[in-house]
């Protein structure tokens, strides 16, 4: 399998996340307080190789963008309070302040921006309207396991992440 499919792969799952985000925008708008240079949830996450060299094809010369001498942990593409990848940013970014419904260690767990939903009921929280981070975790982790065994040199392990700061230096 080529890393043009296994890409092709991504983007579709990227897309479908759009999608189901869009919805969640549109369902949550009167409580999100997401706006353009709002940046508290900005760091620098730490991906799978799948992303990282998909980031790195699509986003082509938007990398250099980001020089940006961000604090430590801050996100390198993060330039005046603006993602200079956004079209391309990872899907974590894409899911930032919207509620977040993931399996913890014993139970489900919800997570929201601190900033949005101050005068939510969270008991009105269901799986219809958060996000299942691992439903998509799920689906990149199994894709990045292609794609790590797909590389000839297997630089990497099927559970390595790599910081979005290091894009820069592929520069």
């Amino acid at each position: 399998m080529e890393n043009k499919e296994l890409f092709r792969e991504y983007f579709a799952i990227r897309d479908e996340l759009d999608r189901h985000c869009a919805e969640l925008y549109q369902l949550h708008a009167p409580h999100l307080n997401c706006k353009a240079g709002c940046d508290s949830c900005c760091m620098d996450f730490s991906i799978f190789p799948v992303e990282f060299y998909a980031i790195k094809q699509q986003a082509g010369d938007d990398l250099k963008k980001g020089m940006n001498p961000a604090s430590e942990g801050g996100c390198p593409f993060l330039v005046n309070h603006r993602c200079v990848i956004y079209d391309t940013r990872p899907m974590i970014c894409r899911t930032q302040g919207l509620p977040l419904l993931y399996m913890g260690e014993e139970q489900w767990e919800l997570s929201v921006c601190e900033l949005n939903f101050k005068d939510f009921d969270f008991d009105k929280f269901t799986e219809e309207n958060t996000t299942p981070q691992d439903k998509y975790n799920s689906r990149l982790f199994l894709l990045n396991q292609k794609y790590t065994k797909s590389l000839k040199s297997k630089p990497y392990n099927t559970k390595d992440l790599l910081p979005l700061r290091e894009l820069l230096d592929l520069l």
